[in-house]
């Protein structure tokens, strides 16, 4: 299995660097199956039901978030009625839409995507270690059961995200994070066979910062008083991810590369 994960897609240039790259990037290396971050997707702040719709038509296969999901309320609709669409498993019982979803390929190979989010300096939520655990033994991984098992997890603490990748090494094909906005470069195979980066990075333009116009979030470090709204900036993104490729009959790792496309960044290509 060849899947690509991308991070936070944050406004209108996020949202085109994965749209006008992804069609023809995954004609040419033959990616099986992509998961995108798109909680920052809707002017920095939220997704709606649309933006949803132009990732799946451009070649996304499942959308998940993080912190920000619920910006716009209009998705609490969206989440009841698109399997996917994910929110973080963790949430508390009740809350509207699903943390993760099998998905089968025209092959009939099986994919598995959890969304979790960490604790450290974040919402408090359940604990996503436990909400994990309870997730996998519905979804065993390897031969006649799911081909691979991606976890995208959403946290600021690198350490809280480490703990989850050694946590799930060897139970899960790869473990990303996201929501810092800024690509680690620590993509590895842990030490039982999971593909891990600590944080894959945003797509989106980097002459900001995280994302968002410079001036503005200069401006709040500098004053410290309340400026104008923030908002994305918009010169030309990166889309910026991690690619992993899988054994179909383990469900493990055989390698796993960041992945850098367009705008300011060093560019890394996913390999053939």
């Amino acid at each position: 299995m060849r899947m690509l994960f991308c991070g936070d897609v944050v406004g209108r240039s996020g949202r085109e660097a994965v749209t006008s790259r992804l069609p023809a990037l995954r004609r040419r290396h033959g990616i099986d199956f992509v998961v995108v971050n798109g909680e920052n997707a809707a002017a920095g702040f939220g997704i709606t039901e649309a933006i949803c719709r132009e990732f799946f038509a451009a070649g996304v296969d499942v959308v998940t978030t993080g912190n920000h999901l619920f910006d716009k309320r209009e998705i609490v609709s969206t989440l009841a009625a698109e399997p996917r669409l994910l929110r973080p498993a963790n949430y508390p019982p009740g809350t509207p839409g699903q943390g993760a979803t099998a998905f089968t390929l025209a092959d009939g190979r099986r994919v598995v995507v959890a969304n979790l989010m960490t604790r450290l300096f974040m919402d408090p939520l359940d604990c996503p270690f436990a909400a994990i655990d309870a997730l996998l033994p519905a979804h065993p991984m390897g031969a006649g059961a799911a081909a691979a098992i991606l976890v995208d997890v959403h946290g600021e603490a690198t350490s809280e995200k480490m703990a989850m990748g050694h946590h799930l090494d060897g139970r899960v094909s790869a473990v990303f994070g996201s929501h810092s906005h800024v690509p680690t470069a620590d993509a590895q195979i842990l030490s039982r066979g999971t593909a891990y980066q600590t944080d894959a990075g945003m797509c989106g333009d980097y002459d900001s910062v995280i994302g968002m116009r410079k001036e503005g979030a200069v401006a709040r470090f500098v004053k410290k008083v309340p400026g104008e709204r923030l908002s994305p900036a918009d010169g030309e993104g990166t889309m910026c991810g991690v690619f992993v490729a899988t054994d179909d009959a383990t469900g493990l790792a055989l390698s796993v590369a960041p992945v850098r496309l367009g705008g300011r960044l060093m560019q890394s290509h996913p390999p053939d």
